[in-house]
C-alpha cells in the first residue's frame, strides 16, 4: 500500500485501567506473550503492507521512542508528540494531522487493539468508495454504542451505564427512550478507523474525543458504519482482557 494510506497507532494514554502494568512504562510497552503491544500493533500493519506509520505519545513517551528507535521496523515511523499536553483521541488526530499531507486516507488504530482484521483489504475498498470515514463496527456487548441510519451513516452515540445520547442532528426521526435509540441500528466501536487524510485539518488543535468530533462531521460528510467479522479480536485495556488474549494466543 506504500504511502496511500497512514497507519497511526494511538500510543499516548494512560492505561490507567491496567493498574499496577503501567506503573513504570506506557501501555504501548506492555508485553502480551512476550512483545510488547506496539511491537504486535507495527508487525501486524507492517504485514499488511503499511509503510507509513505515525506513533502518539505521552505517558512514559520517552520509553516509545527508545523502543521504535532502537528497533528495526519495515517502515518509516514518525512520533507525534503529545508529552507536553495529552490531546485525547480527537485531538492527537488532529496535531498528527501534518504527518498525514502525502497519504490520501488514514488508518487508526488503538494500541490496546489486537485482532486479525484484514486492514490492507478493508484499505483498498476505502480508497474507492467515496466515503469520508469509515467507523469498522461490531455487534457485541457494551454499554458505548454508535448510532446508524439504515444506509449505515452515523446519527449518534449512546452509553447507557450513564442514560446517555448524543446526536448528529437535533431533528433526529428516531424515538429516544432512556439510553435506546428506536429506529437505529447499535453497533461497537472496534478502535479501528479510516478517514481521508484532511477530514480533521480544520478542527481547532485542543484536547477532545474523536467520537465527538465524528458527531460533529456527520452532518456534512460520509461518516459510515462498516461492520467486521474477525476470527478474533480483543481490546487489552484491562489486566484480565489481556490474559484472556494471552490464553487465546497460546492455544491457536
Amino acid at each position: 500500500m506504500n504511502h496511500d494510506i497512514t497507519a497511526m497507532i494511538l500510543a499516548a494514554g494512560l492505561g490507567t485501567r491496567l493498574k499496577e502494568l503501567t506503573k513504570d512504562k506506557p501501555k504501548a510497552l506492555v508485553e502480551l506473550n512476550g512483545k510488547p503491544l506496539l511491537q504486535h500493533c507495527i508487525e501486524s500493519l507492517t504485514r499488511q503492507g503499511f509503510r507509513h506509520i505515525v506513533v502518539n505519545v505521552h505517558h512514559f513517551g520517552g520509553q516509545i521512542i527508545d523502543f521504535v528507535r532502537k528497533n528495526a521496523f519495515d517502515a518509516e515511523i514518525l512520533i507525534s508528540d503529545e508529552r507536553d499536553l495529552l490531546m485525547d483521541t480527537g485531538g492527537g488526530i488532529i496535531k498528527a494531522t501534518p504527518l498525514f499531507k502525502d497519504s490520501k486516507a488514514v488508518l487508526i488504530h488503538n494500541v490496546d487493539i489486537i485482532s486479525d482484521v484484514h486492514l490492507d483489504e478493508l484499505g483498498r475498498q476505502f480508497l474507492v468508495s467515496g466515503d469520508d470515514a469509515w467507523l469498522l463496527t461490531q455487534d457485541r456487548k457494551t454499554n458505548r454504542k454508535l448510532l446508524f441510519d439504515a444506509e449505515n451513516q452515523l446519527v449518534g452515540w449512546t452509553n447507557k451505564a450513564e442514560n446517555r445520547l448524543k446526536w448528529v442532528n437535533e431533528n433526529k426521526t428516531g424515538v429516544s427512550t432512556g439510553s435506546t435509540a428506536l429506529g437505529f441500528n447499535e453497533m461497537a466501536f472496534s478502535g479501528l478507523h479510516f478517514f481521508r487524510s484532511d477530514l480533521f485539518s480544520d478542527f481547532e488543535l485542543k484536547p477532545q474525543s474523536v467520537i465527538d468530533l465524528y458527531l460533529k462531521l456527520a452532518k456534512n460528510n460520509r461518516i459510515i458504519s462498516k461492520p467486521i467479522y474477525p476470527n478474533y479480536w480483543f481490546d487489552l485495556g484491562k489486566p484480565e482482557q489481556l490474559q484472556a488474549a494471552e490464553n487465546f494466543l497460546k492455544n491457536k
